[in-house]
């Protein structure tokens, strides 16, 4: 991967070398004074997780304490020296900051360490970036680009006092800035029209499936937790699977008989990450919103993986953000054949009523597929709710929480028969006719 366009010193390879050259990375962190006990450790570890991901070689890591974020250059003038002549030593192409960097701070660390300066946010957008395949995802990728982009902004030196006097320009007093800025913010508002427009889409062919009757249960969890390998198992499809992250990037939706006689839809979407950017929840909001459809939510957790605690609570934090909390949720600890036994039987304990299996290898699979239908059976429920007409929102509302099959309108409000799921129904509970 090449980060900022610079073209790596050794990419001389002819067509006929095959050889993948990869940059090689140094990673960086932060740590500032309140935070917990080994979250820097965790964090970097991951951050490696996703250089590798995004085509890089993590050579050296370093966690560097400081009381505040130096202004200019984040870690302090004298640790960048330092650390600028290890990266020459190393060979380096790139540094990665766990950390959040201001424009100037980037382009300081840049000129300091004489290569690439990316930050948390740039990395993970350069992933979604690589693996978007699907018109969807491509155009919520490039939104997201453009969101983080459109703030750091910046001119080139003398090419500031450019005008823009030509026609198509607001007029001769316009700086090459402005309209830089101007052309991403039209960018980005044709981005969010197309994007809404397959949204549309998106919410028909969601009424569609509502109108069947099928329950559907939404595979949520953090990147590379087994979600699509469950998914192929408990469906029987050949959806891709890959030992990555951020390797389904769109959504999938397949019917499948998990008992005798009961049909039941279940998707799988982009898997979640700690700290996932802002810009692409935001890019991301039609697909996650699916999860909002669900009347399970299958929690999928890499039982393997020594933070799948924090990892359970960061997937928490996304679905809460995307109102999705409410949705009843059934913790499934996968790739029991890579954990440690003691693990599995702590992490069960820990979260009560939840499950463990191998999704690869298929053991305890047929036991989650049982228990999917158990919590599936008696969830969904027949109400009579009346709406006084002053409440329009609240009837709009039930239309989108639920399935209405009959509307009565009388003298003083609107009757609705509709089909909800009992987690939801609660919300309802004072409009209730019997």
């Amino acid at each position: 991967m090449t980060y900022g366009g610079r073209q790596r010193r050794r990419l001389t390879a002819t067509v006929t070398d095959l050889r993948v050259i990869r940059q090689q990375a140094m990673l960086i962190s932060v740590e500032l004074p309140g935070t917990p006990p080994g979250e820097s450790d965790r964090s970097i570890d991951e951050l490696a997780r996703l250089t590798d991901t995004a085509g890089s070689d993590p050579v050296h890591l370093e966690i560097v304490r400081r009381p505040t974020p130096d202004a200019a250059l984040f870690i302090g003038s004298g640790r960048a020296d330092e650390l600028a002549m290890l990266s020459q030593t190393l060979d380096v192409d790139v540094v990665v900051f766990d950390n959040d960097l201001t424009l100037a701070q980037q382009r300081n660390l840049q000129k300091k360490f004489h290569c690439d300066v990316v930050d948390r946010v740039g990395l993970i957008l350069d992933i979604f970036a690589q693996h978007a395949t699907s018109k969807e995802s491509m155009l919520q990728v490039e939104l997201a680009l453009l969101r983080y982009t459109l703030p750091r902004l910046s001119g080139q030196g003398i090419t500031l006092s450019r005008q823009a006097g030509r026609i198509g320009g607001r007029g001769p007093g316009e700086k090459k800035l402005e309209t830089d800025r101007r052309r991403v913010q039209q960018r980005i508002a044709r981005l969010s029209r197309e994007l809404k427009e397959l949204s549309g889409t998106r919410s028909t062919q969601r009424k569609s499936r509502r109108r069947s009757d099928l329950p559907l249960v939404a595979l949520a969890g953090y990147t590379n937790a087994g979600k699509s390998t469950l998914l192929n198992r408990l469906t029987h499809s050949d959806v891709l699977t890959e030992d990555r992250l951020f390797s389904t990037l769109g959504s999938t939706v397949r019917r499948t008989d998990l008992a005798v006689g009961e049909p039941v839809l279940i998707s799988d979407t982009v898997g979640f990450v700690r700290r996932l950017p802002h810009e692409l929840i935001e890019a991301f909001r039609s697909t996650l919103e699916e999860i909002l459809d669900a009347d399970l939510i299958a929690h999928v957790v890499d039982a393997s993986d020594p933070y799948a605690e924090d990892q359970i609570g960061a997937v928490r934090e996304v679905l809460a953000e995307i109102d999705a909390h409410r949705i009843e949720e059934l913790i499934v600890f996968n790739k029991t054949d890579e954990a440690n036994p003691i693990t599995v039987r702590r992490l069960l304990a820990l979260y009560p009523e939840s499950l463990s299996c191998s999704a690869l290898k298929g053991t305890d699979t047929d036991h989650v597929a049982e228990v999917i239908v158990e919590h599936l059976r008696g969830a969904i429920l027949e109400l009579e709710l009346f709406v006084p007409y002053d409440q329009p929102s609240l009837l709009a509302q039930i239309h989108r929480d639920s399935d209405v099959s009959d509307t009565q309108h009388g003298d003083e409000g609107t009757t609705v028969t509709t089909k909800i799921h009992a987690s939801r129904a609660t919300d309802y509970a004072d409009l209730r006719t019997g």
